[in-house]
């Protein structure tokens, strides 16, 4: 009898396969607007470091007092005030719609939807381009030469998200990447299928280290057997 693969002991949601959301030091997402409010202004505090994101997060503090967490962009400094507004400047760091922003401007932290706090271009170093504008939506360009099609009213942060670079410099040890995912709800190292049992993986087993099979799996296939290239349309090289 073969064991439960480690795609479906991660699906069972134990200790180790659960993101550490104690240390997440909360949700980063737009204030909304509350009823005839145009205007937010906030300044911001601290950098603080959140385990799991790439990029820093901001501690703000708005007008009225309360407190919040914002993702800065390059070139911001602690003590600089800037504004989430229904219109204003077109100057980095400010939060402003997209439909106030002129064609070609790098934006970041964009809402999928109004009022939503900010769903797209959001890790370090990313930005997106406003690239076209028809009827009530604007057309996005993102990192993944993808674009997308968004409503004018959706917020957007203008600039680069701080932090660019990140992944330039290479780990070097084994510890460093090992304290690199441990903030992160992910299994590492990877183990091949090919090297396992035959009772861990369908892969494993046999002489040699080959899948003995094809590689290509169904869509419905069962839990245990789905791994590999699952609904591949095509496989290997084209010309």
């Amino acid at each position: 009898m073969g064991k439960r693969i480690l795609a479906q002991r991660k699906g069972q949601g134990n200790l180790w396969a659960r993101s550490p959301s104690h240390r997440h030091v909360g949700k980063v997402k737009y204030r909304p607007f509350k009823q005839d409010e145009d205007e937010l202004r906030f300044k911001v505090i601290e950098f603080v470091h959140s385990p799991g994101r790439g990029a820093p997060v901001a501690d703000i503090r708005y007008q009225d007092g309360t407190r919040g967490l914002w993702l800065p962009p390059e070139g911001v400094f602690e003590g600089e005030s800037f504004i989430q507004a229904k219109k204003g400047p077109i100057e980095v760091g400010n939060i402003l719609p997209l439909k106030e922003l002129p064609l070609g401007t790098l934006v970041f932290n964009i809402e999928s939807t109004p009022q939503d706090g900010g769903k797209f271009a959001r890790s370090s170093g990313v930005t997106a381009i406003v690239r076209n504008k028809s009827g009530n939506k604007v057309e996005l360009l993102f990192r993944s030469k993808k674009t997308k099609w968004v409503n004018e009213n959706c917020l957007g942060t203008i600039g680069v998200v701080a932090g660019g670079g990140r992944t330039d410099k290479p780990f070097l040890k084994a510890g460093n990447k090992a304290f690199y995912i441990q903030s992160k709800a992910k299994k590492w190292p990877v183990v091949r299928g090919v090297t396992m049992n035959a009772c861990s993986h369908p892969y494993g087993g046999g002489a040699k280290q080959s899948p003995h099979k094809s590689t290509t799996t169904s869509r419905n296939a069962p839990p245990g057997r789905k791994v590999g290239q699952i609904a591949a349309r095509r496989t290997g090289y084209s010309n």
